[in-house]
């Protein structure tokens, strides 16, 4: 049964939460940045080369997301003041929606937390995620689209957008490969450090003998830089094949040549893409990926350069796993870099990611004590 005094406790500590918190975010700075833009584009003769303009509006929708977002959390905050000024009766209900409040705005301070440890200007762009299962056949296929449903699943939770690039079925059951994006803001920072590999070890339904198994997939994220950032590609360094999509099982699904696969010679680096019917749109997307995979490769090479041992220490291979789901003997997740520990196995794969991409930012800015 709820308790007022209990409440009324907790009700302290998370405004206290929201307080520290609010000092830190930059509210009045963006109203009067968003004036400024406001002013700029309403100019007579702003519209008459729009392409200029592309990088300012783009500035404009992100600080009216920011500001939504600060303006969302004060709602959960003046709700909870609400609730808490009727809250001097025991009366259930009132009770009830004081409890809901607490944490409707403690979830709340925990998401704008997590926001504010993102810098970099590629942590704003939306995200290509994609996944691939490692050796083990069916076991390892089905243990990918386990994955992909935990992204998807974390991907409603924020109500981000998601969209299939390339996606392979396996032959019994699972995936073979999928390429997904993700759309929202903050989505490449939030997911930018699941790249590496994941292991599950559970009892296979696949196996009569009910043996455990270990079961190995990589994931990898990449910045959807859109038409942001300017990357030269040079047609004489493509190789473009074009091929039928297939289905599950390896159905042909297409009377004709629409899936395509560029290859960028100087790098080797390979994107695909099947998912339309169009061969146009496959090429098209294929070559947002690659402009992608290319644009990472550039960070990666900055980043090695600050840090010499970066790359060893982030190298995707089987048996350098970032993230083990164990569902026997024991259940447990573990975060075996940031040493996070969640018992429930089943909540995390419904896409409750939230604390282990937290700790592993924490730690990566050096914040955690």
């Amino acid at each position: 049964m709820l308790q007022l005094p209990e409440l009324k406790s907790q009700s302290t500590t998370v405004l206290e939460r929201f307080n520290a918190l609010w000092s830190r975010l930059d509210n009045d700075k963006l109203e009067k940045r968003l004036k400024e833009i406001d002013n700029v584009i309403s100019l007579p003769d702003a519209w008459e080369n729009p392409e200029k303009l592309t990088p300012i509006l783009q500035e404009k929708s992100h600080i009216e997301t920011q500001l939504s977002d600060y303006k969302a959390l004060y709602s959960h905050k003046t709700d909870l003041e609400d609730w808490l000024n009727l809250a001097e009766d025991d009366d259930d209900e009132i009770l009830i929606n004081l409890d809901s409040s607490i944490k409707k705005l403690n979830d709340a301070i925990a998401e704008m937390e997590l926001a504010l440890l993102l810098s970099n200007k590629e942590d704003e762009f939306n995200a290509l995620l994609e996944i691939h299962p490692g050796a083990g056949g069916t076991e390892a296929q089905d243990w990918a689209e386990m994955l992909l449903r935990m992204y998807l699943r974390w991907a409603d939770r924020h109500n981000f957008k998601t969209e299939y690039l390339d996606y392979l079925s396996g032959d019994e059951a699972g995936i073979k490969s999928v390429t997904l994006r993700i759309s929202g803001h903050n989505v490449y920072g939030f997911l930018k450090h699941e790249k590496g590999i994941h292991r599950l070890i559970r009892i296979s339904p696949f196996d009569s003998s009910g043996r455990r198994h270990t079961s190995f997939a990589s994931v990898d994220v990449l910045p959807d830089v859109g038409q942001d950032i300017q990357i030269d590609i040079k047609e004489t360094d493509l190789r473009i094949d074009v091929f039928r999509s297939s289905g599950p099982g390896g159905q042909s699904v297409n009377t004709t040549s629409s899936a395509v696969r560029v290859t960028h010679i100087p790098t080797g680096i390979v994107a695909q893409c099947q998912n339309e019917k169009s061969q146009h749109h496959n090429k098209e997307s294929a070559l947002q990926i690659l402009k992608s995979r290319l644009y990472e490769l550039e960070l990666q090479k900055i980043e090695d350069e600050k840090k010499a041992q970066y790359a060893g220490k982030n190298a995707i291979g089987f048996g350098s796993q970032i993230r083990t789901y164990t569902m026997q003997p024991y259940r447990l997740v573990k975060d075996h870099r940031s040493n996070t520990e969640i018992g429930d196995v089943e909540a995390v794969l419904d896409g409750s990611l939230d604390t282990l991409i937290k700790e592993q930012l924490l730690r990566i800015y050096g914040q955690k004590k």
